[in-house]
């Protein structure tokens, strides 16, 4: 008789977690190579210049997301229902078409093959096999939870990130088209609203496996039913759909988008308002679950989602957007929101997720302190550094002084010099992090599979479909 190994064995969602950490690794190394080339000009320029280097970054980050978002859906949509998948070929097709698709897409940013925009930078025609991967993925999660009556409110932030996301991604190749591309304000118009709405087509999936787990750990499904729980999703999907004007502000198209998405932007004053009442309650609850490895990024992802809203609802404002908009206080904020919010968020799933394998996580527990402490400052010195930055370049962008551009960096060189040393250490966090997950899953999958190698070779009959 085979010995019992792993209770939850390597399914395909836990392999989208673990490409997925790969990944974020992967283009946190990209990152640190764009910051270096910041600091040393010409870096790497005749093998991996700065714009091949941005899209490695970038992409291989919001690959991370998708994936790790993914495999939580995935993994809490069977725990929910209590059933398996309705098919796990399609989710078998789904990771290897993504799998074999970015592989391609790195490859080609690495040869200095481009062609698309902003987050997608590839070539057009391989946005197809994403396209169809994730119209399985609707596929399988539609057949999968069956009915949708009285369903908590994570399914419906599930299905809401999986139809949303198709319908965003569709509309950010609309520049294809020569309607929209011919008009330049028309086609950033386009881009920049298709973005902002997918970065929430994605919180969807997140924070659906978010409040998933948050259930899961409370022992309680009251708060997932709740009115509170639907009004903050709807306030979500309101903002999904409306709130990324502020990113149009300094285009010249019609006012009353601007004035629309200004309105919604202001809605996330009732969330931000929210967590500061709760602020007690949550501080309690910590102490209590802090002991617990996926509650600790939850309370991280809280104190970030703070700080963002702050941040957002900062520059949603005309008059200060102004000021922020193509400084490196943009960049804080999605650095806030991709690192602090959705990757502890993710991080928290895949502890939950992979935590459980067939060797123990307790002598990890001293490395994953020290990673989770050095992950967390950094990433602060990191927000800080690029904020302070961004209040240079914006006073200098603004300022009636002609100022040469060479002069105002050279004044952001010490916060580069910052920006590049906490993200240094907040790499090496993240490593000490995610090692002991992704060494325990690989042993144990090895493991497993030289104990069946063996297991037909000596007792044939002992293994399924032997016989």
């Amino acid at each position: 008789m085979m010995e019992l190994l792993n209770s939850k064995q390597v399914t395909t969602p836990k392999l989208f977690i673990i490409a997925g950490l790969l990944l974020l690794v992967t283009g946190m190394l990209w990152g640190l190579t764009g910051g270096l080339q910041y600091l040393v000009p010409g870096f790497l320029k005749q093998y991996l210049s700065f714009e091949k280097v941005r899209p490695l970054h970038v992409s291989s980050v919001v690959f991370w997301i998708i994936f790790a978002a993914m495999g939580g859906a995935l993994t809490y949509l069977q725990q929910h229902t209590g059933r398996k998948i309705y098919s796990p070929l399609l989710i078998r097709i789904q990771f290897g078409v993504f799998i074999f698709s970015i592989m391609v897409i790195l490859i080609s940013y690495c040869a200095g093959v481009f062609g698309g925009r902003e987050y997608w930078e590839f070539h057009p025609l391989l946005a197809l096999p994403i396209a169809l991967a994730w119209v399985l993925f609707l596929v399988n999660f539609i057949r999968s939870i069956g009915s949708f009556k009285k369903q908590p409110v994570y399914v419906w932030m599930w299905l809401t990130g999986i139809v949303f996301f198709l319908f965003t991604f569709l509309e950010s190749y609309l520049w294809i088209f020569p309607y929209f591309r011919n008009n330049v304000v028309n086609d950033m118009t386009v881009q920049w609203k298709s973005y902002g709405s997918m970065v929430g087509s994605w919180n969807m999936l997140i924070y659906g496996s978010s409040i998933y787990l948050m259930d899961k750990i409370s022992n309680s499904k009251t708060g997932s039913h709740s009115k509170i729980a639907f009004i903050l999703y709807f306030t979500g999907l309101f903002n999904l759909m409306f709130n990324w004007g502020h990113h149009i502000y300094t285009l010249p198209t019609h006012a009353y988008i601007k004035h629309i998405s200004y309105a919604v932007s202001m809605t996330e004053l009732f969330i931000l308002g929210r967590i500061i009442f709760k602020w007690g309650a949550t501080l309690a609850t910590a102490k209590k679950q802090f002991h617990k490895l996926s509650y600790r990024f939850l309370a991280a992802a809280d104190a970030w989602i703070f700080l963002t809203l702050l941040l957002a609802i900062a520059m949603s404002i005309p008059a200060v957007n102004v000021y922020t908009h193509g400084t490196h206080i943009t960049v804080a904020h999605t650095m806030g929101a991709t690192i602090g919010i959705n990757s502890f968020l993710l991080l928290a799933i895949a502890f939950d997720i992979l935590n459980d394998t067939c060797q123990p996580f307790e002598p990890y527990k001293k490395i994953f302190n020290r990673g989770y402490w050095l992950a967390n400052v950094s990433l602060l010195i990191f927000w800080i550094s690029l904020v302070s930055a961004g209040i240079i370049k914006a006073k200098w962008q603004m300022s009636e002084q002609r100022i040469p551009f060479s002069s105002m960096m050279l004044q952001l060189r010490p916060y580069f010099i910052l920006f590049f040393v906490s993200g240094l250490l907040l790499l090496m966090g993240f490593i000490l992090v995610i090692y002991p997950l992704v060494k325990n899953q690989l042993a144990c999958y090895f493991k497993k599979k030289t104990k069946e190698n063996k297991q037909i070779l000596f007792y044939p009959s002992a293994v399924p479909g032997t016989e």
